[in-house]
């Protein structure tokens, strides 16, 4: 990566809090130097003093998230247009969301994690994005009013799973996937308890289901029902009323 490949929405490069621009920015992420392999031991060196940034990580989410109250976390592409009706969508969940008593959390990132930021942003509520350092794509968008970075990605999804009372994915790519199966796994395996996740445009999921329902359930690789841990709809309205009813019969009000 060159030093000025990384620019994100704030005209630099995020490592952790720290904001680098020009030649200060670095080669490797901190994900990429975590997970190297080395035939020396320089490790047990560096190794235990990242463990200690690692922690700082936790402890700087938990305290800025900790009296955030109800969220839904909401995922998808950081590359949807700002006129494509992924983006329009995710702006009107966010305005929902927060009409109906929770907070927002996405990436923080561009295309459809701005466009739920902003419809939260405007209708008044708290509007949180969850940074990461990436050597492109990133960089917190402007209608985000509570912001963490993070350096690495599995602190950072350790708080989209714990301050969110539910999902909400929109089209997006492996990074979206990642956090549909990552939320999915933790439902099926039961490391979690009630766990609202709701996709949103059939047409868009329609082959993942397909492929879960065939290759996945016919050889037993998954349960038929598992299929049934998330719900697809096909418009803004659908995803909060499905939220709303899982909310609703949580708390014994169905």
């Amino acid at each position: 990566m060159s030093s000025d490949a990384t620019t994100g929405q704030e005209g630099g490069y995020r490592k952790g809090p720290i904001l680098l621009r020009g030649e200060q920015v670095p080669l490797t992420t901190s994900d990429e130097r975590l997970l190297s392999t080395s035939e020396s031991a320089d490790w047990l060196h560096g190794d235990p003093w990242r463990v200690l940034r690692i922690q700082s990580e936790f402890v700087e989410g938990f305290g800025a998230l900790a009296e955030l109250g109800p969220a839904i976390s909401v995922f998808g592409s950081a590359r949807t247009s700002r006129d494509h009706w992924d983006y329009r969508a995710a702006e009107e969940i966010g305005r929902r969301l927060v009409d109906s008593g929770y907070a927002v959390i996405t990436g923080g990132g561009p295309g459809v994690m701005e466009a739920a930021n902003r419809g939260a942003s405007l209708a008044g509520g708290t509007s949180v994005g969850l940074g990461i350092e990436l050597p492109f794509e990133q960089g917190m968008n402007e209608y985000v009013n509570l912001g963490v970075h993070f350096r690495y990605f599995f602190a950072r999804k350790t708080m989209f799973v714990k301050y969110a009372s539910g999902f909400v994915v929109l089209p997006g790519g492996f990074g979206t996937l990642d956090e549909l199966f990552e939320a999915l796994t933790l439902v099926q395996t039961r490391k979690v308890g009630a766990f609202p996740i709701v996709l949103v445009d059939s047409a868009y999921w329609g082959g993942l289901l397909d492929w879960l329902r065939t290759s996945l359930v016919e050889r037993g690789t998954i349960k038929a029902s598992d299929v049934d841990l998330f719900t697809v709809v096909d418009d803004p309205e659908q995803a909060v009323e499905f939220l709303l009813s899982a909310r609703d019969a949580a708390n014994g009000l169905e």
